[in-house]
């Protein structure tokens, strides 16, 4: 949670950790809150009457873990070839899946809120583009961005971070949708 009180603080201490500490110790748990999130969220929004709420629940909780897993490891793909190529940043998928991970604390807590209460969404809205400082903060430290790229790296960062998972989302519910 330092990452949202003193990014600059976090990122330090990222830095010198295990690169695939990420993934055991924040992304997956991370996914697993959001889905159980909007789990608990849509069976309360919903009701508990019957089965179609609870397959209902079930369908809009693995939509969101799908979007989750892929929209991380296709944006951490992505950053790490559009870093290599366009912003000189070393070509190594672990580190940027490090950055990407924790970068993503802001969509993962904001995902956790709307999952409960949906209510907020016009709330998490206006709070998405912290990303934006979290990405910042993480492109100097962890990344070692050159500072004239530091800008265009964190924000193509923050809207694949942002975007790429609801995207995903919303075809998977789609395609769901088209094949029931």
């Amino acid at each position: 949670m330092k990452l949202i009180s003193s990014p600059a603080k976090a990122w330090e201490e990222i830095s010198v950790e295990d690169r695939q500490k990420v993934y055991t110790s924040f992304v997956y748990p991370m996914i697993g809150l959001c889905t159980l999130a909007v789990f608990l969220g849509s069976l309360f929004t919903y009701g508990w009457g019957g089965p179609q709420s609870f397959q209902l629940a079930m369908t809009l909780c693995c939509s969101v873990a799908v979007a989750q897993f892929s929209g991380y490891f296709l944006s951490a793909y992505i950053i790490n070839e559009l870093g290599s190529k366009q912003f000189g940043v070393v070509n190594d998928q672990a580190l940027t899946r490090q950055y990407a991970g924790y970068t993503m604390v802001v969509p993962f807590l904001l995902q956790i809120i709307t999952g409960l209460l949906p209510d907020f969404r016009i709330i998490s809205w206006l709070l998405a583009p912290y990303i934006v400082f979290v990405a910042w903060e993480g492109s100097k430290t962890l990344m070692k961005v050159k500072e004239k790229y530091r800008v265009m790296y964190t924000l193509i960062t923050s809207i694949l971070l942002t975007f790429l998972p609801p995207i995903i989302e919303f075809l998977f519910n789609q395609l769901t949708t088209q094949l029931n």
